[in-house]
């Protein structure tokens, strides 16, 4: 739960289609008393003056492990998402689709240390993901 920053990602229509360069992306997980976790997801887009873009969606578990989830979005769009590498601290967190067509590396703060963003991305190449293709993702102060 909290506030959960953008370090990385598989580059993706949303973020960085036409028009498009999504930076300062955060995610804030926040239980429900339904026992859903809603989630806000905030982006900035730099290619347009920096536009806030806000998000709010569902994440309940696919299964019991915890580690395969569902995301609505819209009540419309769904999406599985399974957390394939997790810091022992719970510093960084490295979730995708089964798809292997979208990857985000999200952490606790702005950025983290090189030896654990090479760690996640080993995690991400052994799991099958293009990990060549992985950008990171720009943290900047706003004005």
């Amino acid at each position: 739960m909290g506030t959960w920053f953008e370090v990385a990602r598989l580059p993706n229509l949303e973020a960085d289609g036409p028009g498009q360069c999504s930076v300062n992306v955060t995610a804030t997980y926040a239980k429900r008393p339904d026992g859903r976790i809603a989630v806000q997801t905030v982006a900035y887009n730099a290619k347009a003056r920096m536009r806030r873009n806000e998000v709010h969606g569902l994440v309940y578990p696919a299964d019991a492990s915890g580690a395969k989830l569902i995301l609505r979005f819209f009540k419309l769009i769904r999406g599985d998402l399974w957390v394939i590498g997790l810091d022992p601290q719970y510093r960084w967190l490295l979730m995708g689709t089964p798809s292997r067509r979208r990857l985000w590396l999200i952490a606790r703060a702005p950025c983290i240390s090189p030896e654990d963003y090479d760690r996640a991305i080993a995690i991400a190449a052994e799991q099958g993901y293009d990990a060549a293709r992985v950008r990171r993702t720009q943290q900047q102060m706003l004005e």
